[in-house]
């Protein structure tokens, strides 16, 4: 029997979690699904990443309205892709905020990458009609911005390449909380389909430079207190290496796309194999690796047809 592409056979609903990682802060979990942050101010409610469609959108809003009846007045998307920006139009916040290098992607690749993900995840795009289309930031910014939800002060950040070349952050000062987006994962296979290796272990030691108290990652289960802060990172870390390097050294000799998915698998089956959506991220993983390792720095646009062409090549 044939290996299943992608996501594409996992149709299972996932429990859902609510949990508190600082005063008036939230991240909402689903074993692996993507993860979306809630920050709580004086007079309304920042979300930070939107999930995939408006029905996985307003789960996040019954659990936000189970703790504030806040106005939700504030989006922040930490990257392009479908399955954090897509379910925008559910939160009906008057500012949706995006790096620059983001909002640039939106426009070079998100409509292919929404084609992409749509075939890769159908579960999470169950009611996908709703989708209006392109989620667009009304707001950008460079290296870094402050908003204030009142008096909270909220830090939003580009601390450098990583899971996509427009990676943001969002720092909480007061409670020394940070919202990462798929920077970090917690037993949770990083995709890195859009990655940059090189420059992701020191984007890394940028957010673990902050100290954080408590991290809500991009998937995976918050992360409260230093020792799992650090665990995260320090996983996190040994996955994008130890998906590199392999391939890094097939690339170096010469050798295949195939014989650079066997040398990842060979180095990451035993420390990740029961990860989440591991078989899911690996050939993507290993297709940027291989690229990444040739010189190519900006990852090559990843469209529906490209997905079936690589998965055929590697199961040859």
């Amino acid at each position: 029997m044939a290996k299943a592409f992608a996501s594409q056979g996992d149709m299972e609903e996932k429990k859902t979690s609510f949990t508190e990682v600082g005063e008036g802060l939230y991240a909402f979990t689903a074993e692996g699904d993507p993860n979306t942050g809630v920050i709580i101010g004086d007079d309304s409610v920042m979300i930070v990443e939107a999930q995939a469609t408006p029905r996985l959108a307003r789960k996040v809003i019954d659990c936000v309205r189970s703790v504030t009846d806040k106005p939700i007045s504030h989006l922040v998307l930490t990257h392009y892709h479908a399955v954090r920006v897509l379910g925008a139009s559910a939160y009906g916040a008057r500012e949706i905020i995006m790096s620059d290098a983001a909002a640039a992607m939106v426009e070079e690749r998100g409509q292919e990458d929404w084609d992409s993900e749509f075939g890769r995840f159908p579960r999470l795009f169950q009611g996908h009609e709703e989708i209006p289309g392109l989620t667009r930031p009304t707001t950008t910014f460079s290296d870094r911005m402050t908003v204030y939800l009142g008096k909270r002060r909220v830090d939003i950040m580009h601390l450098g390449r990583a899971h996509t070349a427009g990676d943001a952050v969002i720092w909480v000062p007061d409670q020394e909380v940070m919202f990462t987006g798929d920077i970090v994962e917690f037993h949770s296979a990083c995709y890195c389909g859009d990655g940059h290796f090189a420059d992701w272990p020191e984007t890394l030691a940028n957010i673990a430079s902050f100290a954080p108290r408590a991290i809500a990652p991009g998937r995976g289960d918050a992360l409260v207190g230093e020792a799992q802060v650090n665990e995260a990172l320090e996983n996190t870390a040994d996955f994008v290496r130890s998906t590199y390097k392999p391939a890094a050294r097939v690339v170096a000799r010469g050798g295949s796309l195939k014989e650079a998915w066997d040398a990842v698998r060979a180095a990451c089956d035993p420390k990740f194999s029961d990860y989440a959506i591991y078989e899911h991220c690996l050939p993507f993983n290993v297709a940027r690796a291989y690229d990444e390792a040739r010189g190519i720095d900006t990852p090559r646009v990843w469209t529906a047809e490209r997905d079936q062409q690589m998965w055929a090549a590697l199961q040859g």
